[in-house]
């Protein structure tokens, strides 16, 4: 008995010594998890948490830059394309365009009338078209908050007394009209057109390499910051830009 006894007590003993290190590598293996997966949400991109789709508004104008429907997509971005080649390639004018299209238009309207009473004895109604007054008062809105914003954070950053951010807005701006002076307006309105209705469906797509690319840009950028701020930034005297933010 006490033979029998022994063999099962090393059983267990043989049991339990096997069974340690697989539950240490199973919960060591949940902590990789844990921390892989902690790590990719900290360096998604600006460190956000929701999904493109959410930081686009999540309605239709977010369905229309992502190409949830293609043809809406698709159209929107040929004629917006159409656009750019009259007024850019074919040298068409706005003002030229815009009497043309209502010549069209009275035309058409003409024709409709008149020839529908030939065929029909009592003519049929023209459709009218209207545009209503609230869209041209959001659109006014829009820009006018918009506009305020953008200059609210200028006067911020020009009477805040920080430097650097002083110095990396006034770099923008100069890089922003050196970019002005290569391109008409049209054209750089374009351009944001085209990437906002190309970049963010490629970023949906290929988020983590992007993330992954831009944060070693950063960390690129963030070392040569630092040795220019070493060398230079940090001997410029500090309390001559002080001052107050607007409200």
């Amino acid at each position: 008995m006490s033979e029998k006894l022994d063999n099962i007590l090393e059983n267990i003993a043989e049991t339990i010594a096997q069974n340690v290190p697989k539950q240490k590598s199973v919960s060591s293996f949940f902590e990789e998890q844990t921390s892989s997966s902690v790590n990719t949400r900290l360096r998604r991109l600006f460190g956000r948490q929701k999904p493109v789709y959410h930081l686009l508004g999540g309605g239709k104008s977010a369905d229309v830059l992502l190409w949830r429907n293609k043809k809406i997509s698709a159209s929107t971005l040929s004629g917006a394309t159409a656009i750019w080649v009259l007024f850019e390639w074919l040298n068409y004018h706005f003002l030229t365009l815009l009497f043309v299209a209502l010549v069209l238009g009275m035309l058409i309207q003409f024709l409709w009338l008149n020839v529908s009473g030939l065929f029909n004895r009592s003519p049929s109604k023209v459709p009218r078209l209207v545009l209503p007054s609230e869209l041209f008062v959001n659109i006014g809105v829009s820009v006018g908050n918009l506009v305020n914003q953008a200059l609210r954070f200028l006067q911020d950053v020009s009477c805040g007394g920080n430097l650097k951010q002083f110095l990396v807005v006034v770099a923008s701006l100069w890089f922003a009209a050196l970019i002005g002076s290569w391109f008409n307006f049209l054209t750089v309105l374009y351009a944001g057109f085209v990437a906002a209705h190309t970049l963010p469906v490629l970023y949906e797509k290929y988020e983590d390499q992007v993330d992954s690319s831009v944060y070693n840009v950063f960390g690129q950028f963030q070392n040569q910051y630092q040795k220019l701020d070493a060398g230079f930034l940090s001997k410029i005297p500090k309390g001559k830009l002080s001052g107050k933010k607007l409200d």
